[in-house]
């Protein structure tokens, strides 16, 4: 079978070579994957996307201080995003690619990876010193 060409994504890396060496195995940090990468959503069209019932959406607060978390799991009333702190939020939303036709072109730039183990494009938005907290995924991530 001929090689495949290098994804701009993937740097200077063959397909081939990601798979073999990389996928399941171990990290790989790719700076500036994406040249003038443009979000497919805005961060309020985001936050209109988990206040909808059909969209899965969770919203992560950490309370600095003591270091305690918070999670609220939407669908969300849209007075909730004026009555967030300042900062130390996350806003997480799965499965944009199935509500943002623009979110679901950028997914196919994954396709060298076999469909059933795609599963969806999850866009987050976070405030100053916001995150996730501890955790483990138990999936392959690519992060942007």
């Amino acid at each position: 079978m001929p090689a495949l060409p290098p994804l701009s994504h993937l740097g200077d890396m063959p397909i081939e070579t990601f798979i073999a060496e990389y996928w399941h195995k171990k990290p790989l940090l790719i700076r500036n994957a994406f040249t003038d990468f443009q979000a497919p959503i805005s961060p309020d069209e985001l936050a209109g996307l988990a206040c909808e019932n059909e969209v899965e959406s969770r919203l992560l607060i950490e309370t600095p201080a003591s270091g305690d978390w918070q999670l609220k799991h939407g669908p969300f009333e849209e007075s909730l995003f004026s009555e967030l702190p300042k900062d130390h939020w996350t806003l997480l939303v799965q499965a944009v690619d199935h509500w943002v036709p623009e979110a679901a072109d950028f997914i196919e730039q994954f396709r060298f990876i076999p469909s059933w183990r795609l599963d969806d494009l999850m866009i987050s938005y976070a405030s100053k010193g916001g995150g996730v907290g501890p955790h483990y995924d138990n999936y392959d991530v690519f992060l942007l």
